[in-house]
């Protein structure tokens, strides 16, 4: 117990940033869509989070996948208290065992030693990222394993808070924009890019919106 004390007060405070963007967003959404003129006031002053670090941000996502809400935080607890602080150089050093005994799999493990290595070696421009477009960012990402498209997405919205990321695989917007807009009947890709028209250049703050009228509890990464 003393030993896992330790390691948690060595731990950096987290820093929680919200978008500067985030109120011209909603006066426009609430101009320019119904559903998000009656959805935007009951949420109050509830925003977009990000916490600010990249390496963290992408590695939860890794931890995440395929397991519920509650696992991924009962693994990701384990195995952030593994190294004294949990930076790229430092995941590289642990072992796998022990990795594997904080309940990742042999799989995730790999991914993110492969995360760790984009990070260590430079190949992923991270202090370019604010002047690059969404697209290159998305190229650089998924070329780590582990890291597809949608995760990438999120990765766009939720950490570098990008104002206009659609992402039109995510299950969450599927559904939310079939409720609120098509009374529950199926959508397709080229319903929500008809639906979404109406939210530019803002897509990301309409996506969120979306996620909230399911789950009134914000998701973070």
């Amino acid at each position: 117990m003393a030993a896992r004390a330790r390691k948690m007060a060595d731990m950096p405070v987290v820093q929680v940033y919200t978008p500067e963007y985030w109120q011209d967003a909603c006066r426009h959404l609430v101009r320019k869509d119904r559903v998000m003129k009656r959805l935007i006031p009951q949420f109050g002053d509830a925003c977009l989070e990000t916490r600010g670090d990249a390496f963290i941000t992408l590695a939860r996502s890794i931890v995440g996948q395929q397991v519920s809400v509650k696992a991924a935080q009962t693994v990701w607890d384990r195995f952030a208290l593994l190294p004294r602080q949990l930076t790229p150089a430092s995941v590289l050093k642990l072992k796998v065992d022990d990795m594997r005994a904080a309940g990742l799999s042999a799989r995730k493990v790999e991914y993110l030693v492969d995360l760790a290595l984009h990070f260590e070696s430079g190949a992923l421009h991270v202090r370019d990222w604010h002047a690059m477009e969404d697209e290159a960012i998305i190229a650089e990402l998924v070329a780590i394993r582990g890291i597809g498209r949608w995760t990438a997405e999120m990765f766009l919205i939720f950490h570098l808070m990008r104002p206009n990321v659609l992402p039109l695989d995510d299950i969450g917007l599927i559904n939310g924009v079939s409720q609120n807009y098509f009374s529950g009947d199926p959508v397709s890709r080229s319903d929500l890019r008809e639906v979404a028209a109406a939210w530019a250049p803002f897509a990301s703050v309409a996506t969120w919106y979306i996620w909230r009228s399911l789950d009134p509890l914000p998701v973070g990464y």
